[in-house]
């Protein structure tokens, strides 16, 4: 199985992150892909998403800080006995208020210890066993955070039509560009997706086309914004409330559908980013051989 670790984020709060990160991963669960997403963020948005209390059990503290394997924290569809209500294809390494205190414990263990190896033992023991590892991060430059850019494959930036939150893409490209120059090489920027999108309004409209002529992969190439955005709904954080997504809560919901139509896309980029891959290297086994 081969596994595409993708962690999402942006340099600013309240941009739906987290309800991006919930709501592409249960997507993709529902087309089928065995999911885990691993809440690496102190105010465990992921986790409560889920209904999870994130005290209630042992999580991405106990994974970081050395003292629990990654197998050994995943909460699944299989523990309805525990209190937890997860949806099937799709797991979870909760969070809790503890990811305050990360890094004094990884100190505490190795002062020479690298945001790329706190996080690199845990992913290398799951591969191959989902289709997609989402790495929630928080919006700020954390030791959980910088292991993820240290340690994905792609990176989903979030952000919604606001200024400020169109800065913290800014902020988080750089970001991007200095986690490959200092070895994760092969991070590739997924996309841009924007959420809380109401296009009724000119400002909304306005940065939306900021983005797409902005974030491109490279001079001349496609724009790495989705085409499939977000809506604006008051059912949103209804669902977060209780403790589930809209596909459990608005399965036919306009702004469930959305998520279905971002996930196919998501599917579409990797299938292309894999076929530009795999044509590489038959080039060189061709110039080699």
């Amino acid at each position: 199985m081969n596994t595409h670790v993708i962690a999402v984020g942006n340099q600013k709060g309240g941009v739906g992150k987290t309800t991006n990160t919930v709501h592409i991963a249960r997507a993709l669960a529902e087309r089928g892909h065995k999911c885990l997403i691993i809440d690496l963020d102190m105010n465990h948005g992921a986790t409560r998403h889920f209904g999870v209390e994130p005290e209630a059990f042992l999580g991405s503290f106990e994974m970081l800080a050395g003292e629990e394997p990654a197998e050994n924290l995943i909460l699944s569809h299989a523990d309805k006995e525990e209190g937890v209500i997860l949806p099937e294809n799709l797991d979870l390494i909760p969070a809790a208020r503890k990811l305050e205190g990360i890094d004094q414990a990884v100190m505490a263990k190795s002062k020479f210890m690298t945001p790329h190896e706190v996080l690199k033992k845990p992913l290398d023991s799951l591969r191959g066993k989902y289709d997609f590892i989402f790495l929630d991060t928080a919006p700020n430059a954390t030791l959980p955070t910088l292991a993820a850019y240290m340690n994905a494959d792609y990176f989903v930036l979030s952000a919604m039509p606001d200024p400020f939150a169109i800065a913290g893409l800014n902020d988080a490209m750089r970001d991007i560009m200095d986690a490959r120059s200092r070895g994760n090489t092969k991070l590739v920027l997924l996309g841009v997706v924007i959420s809380g999108v109401d296009k009724r309004t000119s400002l909304a409209n306005a940065l939306s086309e900021f983005v797409e002529n902005s974030f491109r992969a490279g001079e001349n190439a496609e724009s790495v914004k989705f085409k499939s955005s977000i809506g604006r709904s008051t059912v949103i954080p209804q669902t977060q409330k209780v403790g589930r997504t809209l596909f459990e809560t608005h399965s036919t919901h306009k702004v469930t559908d959305e998520y279905r139509a971002l996930a196919a896309e998501i599917e579409a980029r990797l299938a292309k980013i894999h076929a530009g891959s795999v044509a590489i290297e038959e080039q060189r086994g061709v110039v080699n051989g």
